[in-house]
């Protein structure tokens, strides 16, 4: 597990993929780009079962089933009840994706933040990082994780947008900063502009397949393949090697998610 010669996929949903792509072998093509582990973030507590599965049917893939914001009207006594019982499962490493998305149409900001707080608290119960997901209320996402004391946990911001401050507040807190698809779209500059001002002991890479791909391949099925051209952009920004991209990013996964 500790070696850093390959890629880490730190978001890779491998259990929503469309229907068609077999995980298996989506997970061995990526491999042969290069990527030498993968970790499926939970949404809803419905697939949870799914997403166990397909981890367990994976090689090198492990999972951090959570609550996403979009359904934390699902959060309850019986849902808590059953994610901790599926946090000392073989091959469960986190709890996630957990944040607050303030996009219209999601629930309500008072169930997320119920949800947030209750799996915050259950993950340091267990001594688990957490995998944040954060959309459009940042503030009130770093008060709340502030209030949590989230830096008892740490671990990944995914899918990180955010500006210098909101990186150094979180990196305050022991969380690393999750970069994808979109920092190879033509146009981005602050994610290029943050990941260059970034100490290299935070930065790690995701794919987030089936979303979010990076270039040449925006707006079509993202694969977790597609992960080496987001180490590719990563590693001309911060001039690494390909060797110094995986070590130093997966090096980072490994702490993160406490495997080192």
């Amino acid at each position: 597990m500790n070696d850093t010669r390959t890629l880490f996929d730190t978001h890779v949903h491998l259990d929503r993929l469309p229907d068609g792509l077999d995980p298996r072998l989506e997970a061995e093509q990526a491999r042969h780009a290069g990527v030498g582990r993968f970790l499926v973030p939970g949404v809803d507590p419905r697939d949870w079962l799914k997403l166990l599965t397909v981890v367990a049917t994976v090689a090198d893939a492990l999972a951090a089933p959570g609550v996403h914001p979009l359904a934390a009207d699902r959060w309850c006594s019986a849902t808590a009840t059953r994610l901790e019982s599926l946090l000392d499962r073989k091959g469960v490493v986190a709890i996630g994706e957990i944040g607050l998305d303030g996009t219209p149409g999601m629930p309500p900001a008072a169930s997320q933040e119920r949800a947030l707080r209750k799996q915050i608290r259950m993950a340091a119960g267990a001594g688990l990082p957490v995998i944040l997901h954060c959309r459009k209320a940042t503030g009130r996402l770093l008060e709340i994780l502030r209030q949590e004391e989230a830096c008892r946990i740490g671990g990944i911001w995914h899918g990180f947008s955010g500006s210098i401050e909101t990186a150094c507040a979180a990196m305050d807190m022991g969380f690393g900063l999750a970069f994808g698809g979109p920092l190879t779209w033509p146009g981005a500059r602050r994610a290029p502009q943050v990941l260059k001002a970034l100490p290299a002991d935070r930065i790690v890479l995701e794919s987030d397949a089936p979303d979010q791909a990076p270039a040449p391949y925006r707006g079509q099925t993202n694969r977790p393949r597609y992960l080496s051209l987001i180490a590719e952009r990563v590693g001309a920004l911060r001039d690494w090697t390909p060797e110094q991209t995986a070590h130093i990013t997966t090096t980072n996964a490994l702490r993160l998610l406490k495997f080192a």
